[in-house]
């Protein structure tokens, strides 16, 4: 996403980074960690476990920011996240506002 203005204190917040543990047997395939995922780190996967339901797998680990909202939204306890830590924000390099389509 293209932003034409920035934080000023931009430069000095870390972002939070989370890494998702799923049990797969406990898993019972509902979706809701991989529908409520704020930043899109989970797909259900197409292989399936021992009990016959596909359980979500991780796209890209680095995208997660420890949310936790997997974890509180699985009615199995089949996922939760640990913490990764704090990392530097992203670059984003600022538009001008002239540049931008909306």
């Amino acid at each position: 996403m293209t932003y034409w203005r920035q934080p000023l204190d931009r430069d000095q917040v870390r972002v939070p980074r989370g890494i998702v543990r799923i049990i797969e047997e406990r898993c019972k395939g509902c979706g809701f960690c991989v529908e409520f995922c704020p930043r899109g780190v989970l797909v259900m996967s197409k292989q399936t476990n021992t009990k016959g339901y596909h359980p979500p797998e991780i796209t890209d680990g680095s995208g997660c920011v420890n949310c936790g909202l997997c974890a509180l939204l699985c009615p199995d306890f089949a996922i939760y996240v640990e913490n990764g830590g704090l990392h530097p924000p992203d670059k984003i390099e600022p538009v001008r506002k002239s540049e931008v389509k909306g």
